[in-house]
């Protein structure tokens, strides 16, 4: 099924337009000639650039680059849950190419699609960080039967918000500019501290976290990607982080900063055996929690799309988040079966996505392949390995630094001088802010709370929506977040965004 709810610049706000061929914004078109180009051949094509293909060798370079953007996030939750719940580094490992694949699967699942299920945007899907400390504490020194717990508890969540999610994605009518802007921000902001930690080191307990070569090394990489983004142009501006990235690993090498031991102790080939812990167990206290943990990425990857929407140019309509979180859901409750845990998306590819311009989800469809291949190939899985936290962390800060960018420009359309829109983004970016700038701040709450209080793009999307729904919609017929009077259901503007989980 195809949908073809696209907006140019100058249209006036509509929704599920009938298929016309969308004009590219020249203001994405200026900085890179290869994406001017395709975006001219797909325009005259009749096709939004999100649906173009690139030729073989962009498609794989640009699909390896969101690998390596999002494949620290995608094994750090395995790495951290396997041995907390007393899994040998030999099952830990298994879990973290096991993440890979169903990573891959999940992103197949959302740029693809089939039926209903998919938002067909280039949107990445990978293991959600939301589960990680309800997991832990569900399975914690259980070992394999703890594992298995999980699973079940994942399996049956993912169910139920597959069965949710026609309801759940009426929900996007309540995300007007002021809402939508200040998501945005909180996804860039919230991610930044990650970036920090890498170039840091990563390992806050290692010696040399925090040390003036690793944040030398980040620094370096940072620089490294701004000059290639200004220097370059064409195909290789497009791939400057990867390219960025390649170059922070050759120099770190001599540094003693990576090393290749991983590469000599992988194996050539290995497939996440169905059910490699047992059969899934399920305990009513884990499917609570794990069911909360699903309403978190719900709402998370429902911000997400509406910031990629924004990006690409293609509104996400009440249908494409539909079709998003049935991906998100399915993919999901699929998870378990190759020893995967739940999926959402990842907000650092959105911004990559915004940074190099290129749209097209078969893009992201070839990194979902890569991914799989990884998942079964955990030499590969090595390679990708290489590239040091510190390395990442210099990319890092770029990538989700646009994020904030992207939503500070949405809140420059939301008429932040009428009514208390700028009360709605001054509260919301505080309650937001409340589990970066004081990690501890919730302590004395109980752990299920946690899930959620612990997120600061949930806490901000809720305290948004509500006091949207109260100062702009409550005794206001057809009233919106910013004006009174407009549609309450437009939730994108023309102009370029700069976002990105």
């Amino acid at each position: 099924m195809t949908r073809t709810t696209s907006q140019t610049p100058s249209s006036p706000p509509t929704c599920n337009r009938p298929e016309e061929p969308p004009v590219a914004t020249p203001s994405f078109r200026k900085d890179a000639d290869a994406v001017q180009v395709d975006a001219a051949q797909a325009a005259q094509e009749g096709k939004h650039p999100v649906d173009e293909t690139l030729p073989p060798l962009k498609m794989f370079t640009s699909g390896l680059q969101h690998v390596a953007a999002m494949y620290a996030g995608v094994v750090a939750p395995p790495m951290i849950v396997g041995p907390a719940v007393g899994l040998s580094a030999k099952d830990t490992a298994f879990l973290m190419g096991a993440s890979l694949f169903t990573a891959g699967l999940a992103t197949l699942l959302q740029t693809l699609g089939f039926w209903k299920v998919g938002a067909r945007l280039p949107f990445v899907n990978g293991v959600s960080f939301a589960g990680v400390t309800p997991m832990i504490a569900i399975g914690k020194d259980r070992g394999a039967d703890g594992i298995a717990v999980i699973f079940g508890a994942i399996i049956v969540a993912s169910v139920l918000g597959f069965v949710l999610t026609p309801y759940f994605s009426k929900l996007v009518r309540f995300f007007p500019p002021v809402v939508t802007g200040t998501v945005i921000t909180l996804i860039g902001v919230s991610l930044l501290p990650v970036a920090f930690r890498w170039s840091q080191g990563g390992n806050s307990t290692a010696s040399d976290y925090g040390s003036m070569k690793n944040i030398g090394m980040a620094a370096l990489t940072l620089v490294i990607v701004l000059a290639l983004r200004k220097l370059l142009r064409g195909f290789l501006q497009q791939i400057a982080i990867l390219l960025g990235l390649v170059a922070g690993t050759v120099i770190a090498v001599p540094l003693g900063m990576t090393g290749f031991d991983a590469l000599k102790n992988a194996g050539a080939v290995g497939f996440p055996t169905p059910f490699h812990f047992g059969a899934p167990q399920f305990e009513i206290a884990a499917i609570v929690s794990m069911c909360i943990v699903m309403l978190v990425c719900m709402t998370e990857s429902t911000a997400d799309m509406l910031a990629l929407g924004k990006i690409v140019d293609r509104p996400a309509d009440e249908r494409t988040i539909e079709g998003g979180l049935r991906a998100d859901t399915l993919g999901s409750a699929l998870s378990p079966l190759f020893n995967g845990f739940m999926c959402s998306a990842f907000a650092q590819n959105i911004g990559l996505v915004a940074m190099t311009k290129v749209r097209s989800r078969f893009v992201v469809a070839a990194g979902g392949g890569i991914l799989i291949l990884l998942g079964l190939c955990p030499v590969a899985a090595s390679v990708i390995a290489l590239v040091p936290l510190p390395v990442l962390g210099g990319a890092g800060i770029v990538l989700f630094g646009s994020v904030a960018a992207s939503g500070i420009q949405t809140l420059a359309s939301a008429a932040l001088e009428k009514g208390e829109n700028a009360l709605i983004v001054a509260a919301s970016v505080g309650v937001g802010l409340i589990p970066i700038a004081a990690p501890e701040f919730y302590h004395a709450f109980p752990k299920d709370a946690l899930v959620v209080l612990d997120s600061g793009i949930s806490t901000g999307c809720i305290v948004a929506i509500v006091l949207n729904l109260a100062f702009n919609h409550l005794g206001k017929k057809g009233s919106s977040g910013t004006e009174p009077g407009a549609e309450p259901v437009e939730t994108a503007t023309g102009s370029e965004a700069v976002a990105v989980h």
